[in-house]
């Protein structure tokens, strides 16, 4: 068995020619890995924006979702966990790809291990402005008001502000143990409960850390500057970065 993981794509930015670069280096991925990947794990934030109408959903990116249809029509699994760029997903990707969409964090025991896995936006402590927004973007009324708008506006008003919410540059810095959400909040749950692995997006920073003599922290980084995925045999998980002539 092979269990692959990957997170932040943000196709669509920063324009269509890099985005369109970019997509075809994640298919090509995809292509490699199809022939033992056992299930799919796509993490979150696949679209620098995404928000699909009764019957509008944002065009482009048939290469990607053609992929993915191969995939799930091969009878493999794949599941999409809502990013912070992309939450708003309610129920196309689902009906016409037979994904499963994931919108809290999941427990997934996997060939006998115990896997955390979320997109990573929003745990920890502190951030609580970004969490209220959150909260706003999340709510079934603001996105019923928001689906009244027309899409030609509500989708330049949404990608104004995807790009402003991006992390900005000096962020992408690994600001510590002691004070990254992500894994302040892993330590958290350990204190809890036993998990093997803790595995989230989010943070563009690939990273895999020791957090006790049985679990590892992975950040899966990103598609825009790092190209880099985890992959799961059954027995041991590694961060691979992917090279246009392969792994």
């Amino acid at each position: 068995m092979k269990i692959y993981f990957a997170s932040d794509f943000h196709l669509g930015f920063p324009n269509l020619a890099d985005s369109h670069r970019r997509e075809k280096l994640i298919v090509k991925w995809l292509e490699e890995i199809k022939g033992d990947c056992t299930e799919l794990y796509l993490m979150g934030d696949l679209f620098d924006f995404w928000f699909e109408y009764n019957t509008v959903a944002p065009k482009g990116y048939v290469r990607l979702l053609g992929k993915i249809a191969e995939f799930t029509d091969k009878g493999i699994p794949v599941h999409i966990f809502i990013g912070n760029h992309d939450m708003w997903m309610f129920g196309y990707l689902e009906e016409e790809l037979g994904v499963k969409i994931h919108r809290t964090n999941q427990i997934k025991e996997l060939n006998g291990k115990t896997f955390f896995l979320g997109h990573g936006d929003g745990i920890g402590p502190g951030d609580h402005g970004y969490k209220f927004i959150k909260a706003v973007f999340a709510n079934k009324i603001c996105q019923w008001l928001f689906a009244r708008i027309h899409p030609n506006l509500a989708f330049a008003v949404a990608n104004y502000w995807s790009g402003r919410s991006r992390v900005d540059t000096k962020d992408l810095r690994f600001q510590g143990e002691e004070r990254e959400h992500q894994i302040i909040f892993a330590k958290e749950q350990l204190q809890k409960n036993h998990f093997d692995y803790f595995i989230f997006g989010h943070r563009h920073i690939p990273n895999d850390i020791k957090l006790s003599e049985t679990c590892r922290y992975i950040n899966l980084g990103d598609w825009i500057i790092n190209n880099t995925y985890a992959v799961f045999d059954g027995d041991r998980l590694e961060l691979v970065r992917f090279e246009a002539s392969g792994t």
